[in-house]
């Protein structure tokens, strides 16, 4: 028998066709600088103290928390449902009490959750050089792996930021002796470690992938990033954008045995990967028309990989379109209004702080294989729309 609670979320779920709109999840961080270009007001950066740093992520249909210091709210960064009412109840909710009827059977088979989030990264400098955990090394400290993907959306970069280029990974010539010995340095001196990497200007509308293991420095657009249930890092630069970072950041996911080991750290490294002389070749990823006709296109923006994927869809003035999907997903607006299946929907131009939005849904799986109707109702704009969801291969 079912809980009230549960009743709630299921009529909820029902009465809605499947299409569920989201409150937007704002987070801060407490390193860099803001890019101010997630349409918060300007007097909003700081809604969560000086103490936590500017806000600089805005994440979308995440059931997990941020890793965020002991100050972070014990919620910080998940989802939230709009269900029109005071009564708050979280998108992990949603999934834990709908299951496969929500994300499909074998999404919820595989992983018991919705296992990826995406967010918009928004820095006005240059992030450090840093990496993500693959999965055997993030299972030694109780986490899983993190493969992300990037996109850059032209919609969310009205300026580029103080520096517009990404490096990754290291120059073919690099070896692991010289890394670790820079590593040992870390308190003592700028080590300039991006001097072995290799940078690529960020051009907008394309994206790379970047796989666990391999090291990167995001550059300072405004990041559209589909990434898998996981914060894990470990730091390589210690002075980025003249802000200073203690060895903390380095060591923060290794085991107690090898905190201070640097020759550790290097090991958890994709070798082969970073020193790939053909990087761009093998990781950069242009957007892929998947369909396209007098109303509309799609494109695959994200893909190439086993475990996230994303795509823009653009519908012209005025049109209206049917589309279906082999998965549930996440989606946020980034020009344009009009409909998307029962919803109103239209792009956030400036939010306070906690205002709820009409640009960001989670789309169930049933939704999106019978086709979710969506109407751009402008005369003139295009309606365009990310959409974020897990590999086929990952469900």
């Amino acid at each position: 028998m079912m809980t009230g609670r549960e009743e709630m979320v299921r009529s909820f779920y029902e009465k809605q066709g499947g299409i569920l709109p989201l409150i937007p999840t704002f987070v801060p961080r407490r390193f860099g600088a803001a890019g101010k270009r997630l349409r918060l007001h300007p007097d909003d950066y700081y809604a969560l103290g000086t103490k936590r740093g500017s806000i600089k992520e805005r994440w979308f249909s995440s059931v997990i928390v941020a890793m965020n210091g002991p100050d972070a709210a014990p919620d910080e960064g998940m989802s939230y449902v709009d269900m029109g009412q005071e009564e708050k109840i979280s998108l992990k909710e949603f999934v834990d009490t709908l299951k496969g009827e929500l994300i499909g059977e074998s999404c919820y088979a595989r992983h018991q959750t919705w296992p990826m989030y995406s967010k918009f990264f928004d820095y006005e400098g240059p992030l450090f050089h840093h990496m993500h955990l693959g999965f055997e090394d993030a299972a030694k400290v109780g986490k899983l792996g993190k493969p992300e993907a990037y996109y850059y959306p032209p919609q969310y970069n009205n300026y580029p930021g103080k520096f517009p280029h990404t490096y990754f990974g290291f120059t073919s010539d690099t070896t692991k002796e010289e890394l670790t010995e820079a590593l040992r340095d870390y308190k003592n001196r700028d080590l300039r470690i991006t001097e072995k990497s290799r940078a690529y200007r960020i051009e907008l509308g394309t994206g790379w992938y970047t796989a666990p293991g391999v090291l990167h420095a995001p550059g300072s657009y405004l990041t559209y990033e589909p990434q898998w249930n996981s914060d894990v890092n470990a730091v390589f630069e210690n002075i980025t954008d003249n802000e200073i970072y203690d060895d903390s950041f380095l060591y923060e996911n290794c085991p107690p045995q090898h905190q201070g080991d640097p020759a550790y750290v290097v090991g958890m490294m994709d070798w082969e990967k970073n020193v790939d002389p053909k990087y761009k070749e093998h990781f950069f990823r242009p957007p892929v028309i998947l369909s396209q006709d007098e109303a509309h296109v799609e494109k695959q923006v994200v893909y190439g990989n086993p475990y996230i994927a994303a795509k823009e869809l653009t519908v012209d003035p005025g049109c209206t379109v049917v589309i279906k999907d082999e998965s549930a997903y996440g989606c946020i607006l980034t020009q344009g209004y009009g409909r998307i299946g029962g919803h109103a929907c239209a792009t956030a131009t400036m939010l306070r702080f906690g205002q709820k939005s009409e640009d960001e849904f989670f789309v169930s799986y049933a939704a999106a294989a019978k086709g979710v109707v969506i109407t751009n109702t402008s005369k003139y704009e295009p309606l365009v729309i990310l959409k974020h969801y897990p590999a086929l291969e990952a469900q």
